[in-house]
């Protein structure tokens, strides 16, 4: 499995979590929730879908009255066909939300991960971070270093180029530590005795996001930052 099919998997498996759907609403869900997955088709999306079902992942139901379905029959249309996770789906998608390695934090991978960061736990959500914190401070030195010494061999826009590109790394590493600092703000007041009840999301954890209007969140994908 590639790297990007085994992610495009993991958002269907994980949207499938919130509710069936057809292909159409998947596609439409993964092209608008999802970032990375701007520019794909249903060439790539069916074969995935095929592969979930054949793992006992997904169940392939009707998506409309056996009366409809007989009339896309006669008239040469495919009938609709709803998409649900099974219980061994639904198993496989919270271990792999619980994976934290290297890949988490590449990326296509991370953009994924954080789309369904209200499913997964604090902990889980806190090594992914700063995991990704720490893939991105690493790019952000070696792109620093390449600046130096290339510098004087470059045009003004080349510079300005590469400068945009440290711009961005920089920009998401802040976002970042605001992530970071928020999810540990809200576990410190989770374990205090008075503290105020912080919003909860579907894995039963109290959320991290920062509770301010001026923070946005960088692009994970944006090619200037690889």
């Amino acid at each position: 499995m590639s790297r990007r099919s085994g992610i495009l998997e993991f958002a269907v498996l994980g949207l499938l979590r919130e509710a069936p759907m057809h292909g159409y609403e998947l596609r439409k869900r993964l092209n608008t929730s999802l970032g990375v997955f701007r520019a794909f088709s249903y060439g790539t999306l069916y074969p995935c879908l095929k592969t979930l079902v054949a793992n006992g992942w997904l169940i392939e139901e009707p998506g409309s009255a056996p009366e409809e379905a007989l009339a896309a029959s006669l008239a040469g249309r495919r009938a609709k066909i709803v998409y649900r996770l099974t219980a061994a789906g639904k198993e496989h998608f919270e271990e792999l939300l619980s994976h934290t390695g290297p890949d988490a934090w590449e990326d296509e991978h991370f953009a994924a991960r954080f789309a369904f960061f209200g499913q997964t736990e604090r902990e889980v959500r806190m090594r992914v971070l700063e995991g990704r914190r720490s893939r991105l401070e690493e790019r952000l030195e070696k792109m620093r270093a390449s600046l130096v010494r290339t510098r004087e061999r470059l045009d003004d826009y080349t510079l300005e180029l590469q400068r945009h590109g440290m711009e961005s790394v920089e920009r998401e590493v802040r976002w970042l530590n605001e992530l970071i600092e928020s999810e540990r703000a809200g576990r410190d007041q989770r374990s205090g005795p008075d503290a105020p009840a912080l919003h909860d999301n579907d894995s039963g954890e109290t959320g991290g996001l920062p509770r301010h209007g001026g923070s946005t969140r960088p692009d994970p994908s944006d090619d200037t930052t690889k």
